[in-house]
């Protein structure tokens, strides 16, 4: 199991914080199963939308591992001065 979770807008558009899911082998495969939920969770999470993912507070990419009892952090990109 690991546990997902999402910040900022894509908190505000799936409606929940945070949730545990079975682990899927890499973040593409993450990325699959939420997107396949359809509707707004297609869209924000479709090829041409913009998001960073961390495994355990540490930047990943979609060929990264998960490892089991993981964290995963969704979230926009971050821009400000």
């Amino acid at each position: 199991m690991i546990r997902v979770l999402y910040f900022a807008r894509l908190r505000d558009v799936f409606g929940c914080s945070e949730e545990v899911l079975s682990a899927p082998a890499t973040i593409a495969e993450l990325i699959t199963v939420l997107a396949a939920r359809g509707g707004v969770w297609a869209d924000e999470l479709s090829a041409g939308k913009v998001f960073r993912v961390a495994i355990n507070q540490e930047m990943a990419s979609l060929e990264d591992k998960i490892p089991v009892e993981a964290e995963v952090a969704i979230f926009p990109p971050v821009t400000g001065g």
